[in-house]
């Protein structure tokens, strides 16, 4: 194990996560979006990647959310992490391939959980608003 924060995992760690979000743009995020039913059935039916299913859901409602400009608070930098991640998850040839069983997603696994760190705090501000909104709509 690194530094307190990183899980060297096959060269993973937050750089690596920090590093790829830096190389996102607006096109990335449309294609995230484009492609959403094929990353979540991604999540759905791989051994190491179908414990962030519900985290999955909220990234992908968070990214909706800011796509449609319905919440803004999310710095630039967290929403590139998610969708590098996202796109790293649907690459075929990444650090390790996902063509070889079950192994070729470990790495999937360590990117995803790195960013889900990186951006725990920017989530629970997302999922908070996302409460308070739907308790208003109910309300309404």
């Amino acid at each position: 194990m690194g530094k307190k924060g990183q899980n060297k995992k096959d060269g993973i760690d937050e750089e690596f996560v920090k590093k790829g979000a830096k190389n996102i743009d607006e096109d990335d995020v449309q294609k995230v979006l484009d492609r959403e039913k094929e990353i979540r059935e991604t999540f759905e039916k791989k051994g190491p990647l179908a414990r962030f299913i519900e985290d999955v859901k909220l990234l992908f409602s968070l990214i909706g959310d800011y796509w449609n400009g319905n919440y803004k608070e999310i710095p630039w930098w967290a929403l590139s992490a998610i969708v590098f991640t996202l796109l790293y998850v649907i690459n075929p040839v990444d650090l390790i391939p996902d063509f070889i069983p079950f192994v070729g997603y470990v790495d999937d696994a360590a990117v995803v959980g790195i960013c889900l760190n990186l951006v725990e705090k920017e989530l629970h501000k997302y999922n908070e608003w996302k409460i308070a909104a739907e308790g208003a709509q109910s309300s309404d």
